[in-house]
């Protein structure tokens, strides 16, 4: 037995359906691990070959047969250095979420799963089967046992290992990031080592994937429950971390730890990541977005710089004849703090044009919500045409509190490809802005603290139609992301009238949001693939 040993954690970002480039990813890494950091081990993240999550793709035969041949091109490719990789395997006619463990030129073992993951984004018992075996493998006589992401959270699989034998327990992730995330990731760790006590390897993905941003932050735990090492948030990287042999102990010696923000720069660094992969992995040269002089459009404008650059980033004020000159002054000015292309094309010729091509079928009704979704879908029209014929890909501006209510317009500012702040609420926003801000000013005072409104009639304010955001989000949070009843929500001190209101409004956008952009999810609940409710439905508890 030798009395130390080198781990590398190999936090990458392994792209969805790129099996062959996720192999020569692997393989890089495996050299370089081997022999620039002298590395024993190096341990990749889950289902690392297919990246994560490859929903339907696994469906398809033709596909899992190119996992196969990945597989023996590292096994071929790396020699001198063990590997622990994710990967779907195909095991007599059922499928399951694994890890293998390559060594010495051959596929020394196979784990799989055993707690699908079936909440939230995940969809495992769609496609796989469970597991219901240990796998503990030596390197240089040290001998550790594999699991993979959801197993760590039940006690059985570490159990499993410990009665095997394993000195230290190998968990490799597909972990999404949402507030508060690395503080639960903590405690379960800490809640499997209450048992036997061993150390824990967590190898987290990082990266971008449409909706969902995986942060990295892969970390080992001594046996006592201590961080000893932990991966920024965010970056991608290999991570060494050196053992040493204490009697029949493997213990994990103190490495670099990185800092971890606050939540609210957390936050702002997922929507940086995700905005930066979905536009690059989709192939998007640049993106183009509405400029309103509004704190949503402005907080879009400078997440899309911070994620690909001032010189991809275009902007367009859309003024028409309710736009105020302190709208047009703050739109200007931000684009310029933000150094970003900006231009103004007025909407008043093709918002008048179509208003006197429908006067004769509207007949004598009077002007209502109808002419301001007119405007904003004048705005959708010209941005869209830009997209075309530009090549950008448009952006989308709102926020969660407005997708929640319905305070959007379909085929209007709900035009878009993605939807950078779709999953953050407005109050959030607030202190978002105050935050980047503290790097240096891109978001004009006066952006931060007037009153939000749509301009799309004389002195609109978003309190004429809504709550107060901090009333609305805080009904939002607990309804949408606590799953909170009205009842309960009453008892926290609201009122009764305007919770209903508010639920009310939720429930009858659902039919909007069944049909808005993607967008990175930061919260526990998300619109869209992690939230689903019917559109068409008679659940009413609002009535």
């Amino acid at each position: 037995m030798s009395e130390s040993l080198r781990l590398v954690m190999a936090q990458l970002d392994m792209r969805v359906g790129d099996v062959a480039g996720n192999a020569r990813q692997v393989i890089d890494a495996a050299v370089r691990a081997r022999d620039e950091l002298q590395a024993d081990l190096i341990v990749f993240p889950e289902l690392s070959f297919t990246g994560y999550p490859p929903e339907d793709l696994l469906h398809r035969q033709d596909f899992i047969n190119t996992v196969g041949q990945a597989i023996a091109e590292v096994r071929d490719a790396v020699s001198g250095i063990t590997l622990v990789v994710g990967f779907p395997h195909a095991e007599g006619g059922r499928l399951y979420n694994s890890a293998a463990v390559f060594q010495d030129d051959a596929v020394f073992g196979i784990y799989h799963k055993h707690h699908l993951a079936n909440v939230s984004v995940f969809d495992d018992k769609r496609y796989f089967e469970s597991g219901n075996q240990a796998l503990v493998f030596s390197v240089k006589g040290l001998r550790f046992g594999v699991s993979i992401c959801e197993d760590l959270w039940h006690p059985g699989p570490y159990d499993w290992a410990v009665e095997e034998g394993a000195q230290a327990v190998i968990n490799i992730n597909a972990s999404p990031f949402h507030s508060g995330k690395a503080a639960e990731r903590e405690q379960v760790i800490r809640d499997r080592q209450k048992g036997v006590p061993l150390p824990v390897v967590y190898v987290n993905l990082v990266g971008g994937q449409d909706e969902v941003v995986y942060d990295g932050v892969s970390c080992v735990y001594d046996a006592s429950g201590e961080l000893v090492v932990r991966a920024p948030a965010f970056d991608e990287g290999l991570f060494p971390v050196d053992f040493r042999v204490d009697g029949a102990r493997l213990v994990p010696l103190p490495g670099e730890v990185s800092d971890l923000p606050g939540d609210d720069a957390l936050i702002y660094q997922a929507l940086v990541r995700g905005t930066r992969d979905y536009v690059n992995k989709n192939g998007f040269p640049s993106v183009v977005l509405g400029l309103s002089g509004g704190i949503d459009s402005a907080m879009a404008a400078a997440i899309a710089v911070d994620a690909l650059g001032a010189e991809r980033v275009h902007a367009v004020m859309l003024p028409s004849r309710y736009t105020s000159q302190e709208s047009l002054e703050d739109a200007a000015e931000c684009a310029q703090l933000l150094g970003i292309s900006y231009e103004s094309v007025s909407i008043e010729a093709a918002f008048e044009g179509a208003l006197g091509e429908l006067r004769p079928l509207f007949g004598q009704q009077p002007e209502d919500v109808t002419e301001e979704n007119l405007q904003s879908r004048c705005r959708g029209l010209m941005l869209m045409a830009l997209s075309n014929k530009l090549g950008h890909m448009l952006l989308t501006t709102g926020n969660k509190s407005e997708y929640a209510v319905g305070y959007a317009t379909l085929y209007g500012d709900m035009c878009g490809g993605f939807a950078p702040l779709k999953d953050v609420y407005k109050t959030l926003l607030y202190r978002l802005a105050r935050l980047r801000n503290r790097a240096g000013e891109v978001i004009p005072e006066r952006i931060i603290t007037k009153a939000p409104t749509a301009e799309l009639r004389p002195d609109q304010k978003d309190e004429d139609s809504l709550p107060p955001y901090p009333v609305l989000d805080d009904i939002l949070a607990r309804y949408v992301d606590d799953d909170s009843s009205i009842d309960a929500i009453v008892a926290c001190g609201h009122e009764h009238a305007v919770v209903c209101q508010v639920v009310g409004l939720l429930h009858r956008s659902e039919y909007k949001r069944r049909q808005s952009a993607p967008g990175v999810k930061i919260t526990r609940k998300a619109f869209g693939r992690e939230r689903r409710y019917p559109i068409t439905s008679g659940y009413q508890p609002w009535k």
